[in-house]
């Protein structure tokens, strides 16, 4: 017996007492349906265009680090740089020659100079943390009254005026925390110092409030309706909504803009070299004492410079420690806002 294979759209006359076995194939239209909804030209261009800017801003961050690291990296073998500087002496702190104990210090103009890192690195922590206890609570705080609570007219005035705060230049606000947050708040609290950690952080902590706000309101208001009217048809109160329903689904979102805003402050500039004080004291607990940043040494300081001596490769050291650090930092914030999205979704 032979198998005889058709097409379905075929006709032939049936083949009485022939032995074959015929096998119907189901007939694919040759239609020009699919081919006739072909992307557009504008379509594949805005598409190439896209990746191309994507790649091209991967590639400004790569070229800025590269320059920055180009600059710095010298310090390692160049012999002027090694007659004047000891690398251990940017990291460990060092009994210097008038000094009783073992010291860390930053004082480049000084006979030798000293080029300690770690009072930068602990004053820039210092004020950033400061910053974040004072504007986290805040932004969030904000966020929740306008998306949860706030009348519709309250909602239209409030929210704009908080967003506005992230459009007034940082020198503005910095200028605003020397001559009137300084003041106030020794005449307040009686600071000793003027200017010092908790006044720099207050005047930053004015940048971080909009992007937290920001942030964390859209994530609230992306929360479905569905989950409040459910859990008030079951009983709960409002804030209890508030507290147990939307803050949770939303807390990705606003952990988001809590990372942004840590970048946002550790990058601040000038607002810490207007507000701080610029002396570098390691004190690591005393928030009410003069401190010196990162970002404030680097503005302050690269052009006063000569290209290319101890110094300059010093402050270059600096942005590179800085850019590793943000980096570091943002991409494990990313991880952990990814990990607790899987978590509050129940993915695996």
């Amino acid at each position: 017996m032979t198998e005889q294979v058709l097409d379905a759209g075929e006709h032939h006359a049936p083949a009485a007492n022939s032995g074959r076995r015929i096998t119907v194939r189901p007939h694919r239209a040759r239609s020009g349906l699919a081919s006739s909804f072909k992307t557009p030209l504008w379509h594949r261009v805005a598409e190439r265009t896209i990746a191309v800017l994507a790649l091209a801003a991967i590639a400004a961050i790569a070229l800025i680090f590269i320059f920055i690291a180009r600059e710095a990296v010298p310090m390692f073998w160049e012999v002027e740089f090694a007659e004047e500087v000891e690398i251990r002496d940017l990291f460990f702190a060092k009994e210097w020659n008038g000094y009783d104990e073992p010291v860390f210090i930053w004082q480049p103009v000084g006979e030798p100079a000293k080029f300690n890192v770690v009072p930068l690195f602990v004053g820039s922590l210092k004020v950033t943390l400061l910053a974040m206890l004072m504007s986290v609570p805040l932004g969030i705080g904000c966020a929740m009254f306008i998306a949860l609570y706030a009348p519709r007219a309250v909602r239209e005035v409030v929210k704009p005026v908080i967003e506005l705060l992230a459009g007034i230049p940082s020198v503005v606000l910095g200028f605003f925390a020397l001559m009137v947050l300084a003041s106030w708040a020794q005449a307040t609290f009686g600071f000793h110092f003027r200017l010092n950690a908790v006044v720099a952080a207050i005047g930053l902590a004015l940048t971080i409030v909009p992007v937290i706000f920001t942030i964390a309101e859209d994530a609230i208001q992306s929360v479905p309706q569905t989950l409040n009217e459910a859990a008030l048809a079951l009983g709960a109160r409002k804030y209890q909504v508030a507290l147990r329903v939307v803050l949770p689904a939303a807390l990705p979102g606003i952990a988001a803009g809590v990372v942004l805003g840590f970048g946002r402050a550790i990058g601040e500039t000038m607002i810490v070299l207007m507000a701080s004080g610029n002396a570098a004291i390691m004190e690591l607990f005393d928030f009410t004492t003069s401190v010196r940043t990162v970002t404030a040494t680097i503005a302050a300081e690269l052009g006063e410079v000569a290209q290319g001596d101890a110094h300059w490769r010093v402050l270059f050291l600096l942005g590179v420690m800085l850019f590793a650090v943000t980096f570091v930092l943002n991409i494990v914030g990313d991880l952990a806002i990814q990990r607790l999205q899987k978590k509050l979704t129940a993915e695996s």
